[in-house]
């Protein structure tokens, strides 16, 4: 293996376990040396690659924020059906929410405190689906509201459970497993409560 790739391959891992602790475990207050520990690396190597912890944390941010952009964009500018189209979302939202099941929470954490918020949707495409919601009431495929309604709607449907996983397992009394079970049947109720038919 070349420098290059011995280089690249760390930097990776050393990513890779960083978004484990934030978003798998909810450690969002991981120190350098917890990162370092986990990725069982010299925790020089964290600084020489990234050249700081919050440097790291931009970036695994970033990478985040990439991945709910590209499930924004599923709704904004696919040319699919509307339900097709709200049903590839929702699907991609629920396996996202089971691979990094405080991925949300970290991003909302991170905008409450001022940090790395950048606006996921172009006012263009965002006033194009309140259209295409507005022509699926007129159709009749779901409730008349206003549009931000059914976004409201949604979005709640999908982050709300994964935001208070901790307390929703607490309270009821449930594992990891158990609730990824049950994160893995939302797809079909959330369409059901969104849609007529």
């Amino acid at each position: 293996m070349s420098k290059q790739e011995k280089k690249d391959q760390t930097q990776e891992l050393i990513k890779e376990t960083t978004k484990n602790l934030f978003f798998v475990k909810g450690k969002f207050d991981a120190t350098t040396q917890e990162i370092a520990d986990e990725a069982g690396v010299n925790r020089t190597l964290i600084n020489y690659y990234f050249r700081s912890r919050d440097n790291l944390v931009q970036i695994v941010f970033d990478e985040a924020h990439r991945v709910e952009k590209e499930k924004s964009e599923i709704i904004m500018r696919s040319d699919l059906p509307f339900k097709e189209k709200i049903s590839q979302f929702i699907d991609g939202s629920l396996q996202t929410s089971l691979q990094y099941p405080y991925l949300e929470t970290y991003i909302v954490s991170q905008i409450n405190k001022g940090n790395c918020h950048k606006r996921d949707v172009e006012e263009e495409d965002l006033n194009k689906f309140y259209s295409d919601i507005e022509q699926e009431m007129k159709l009749g495929n779901i409730e008349k509201m206003e549009p931000m309604q059914f976004i409201l709607n949604m979005i709640s449907l999908l982050v709300f459970p994964s935001a208070v996983r901790p307390l929703i397992m607490e309270n009821m009394m449930i594992d990891d497993k158990e609730f990824d079970r049950l994160i893995s049947q939302r797809k079909d109720i959330i369409l059901n409560i969104l849609f007529k038919n």
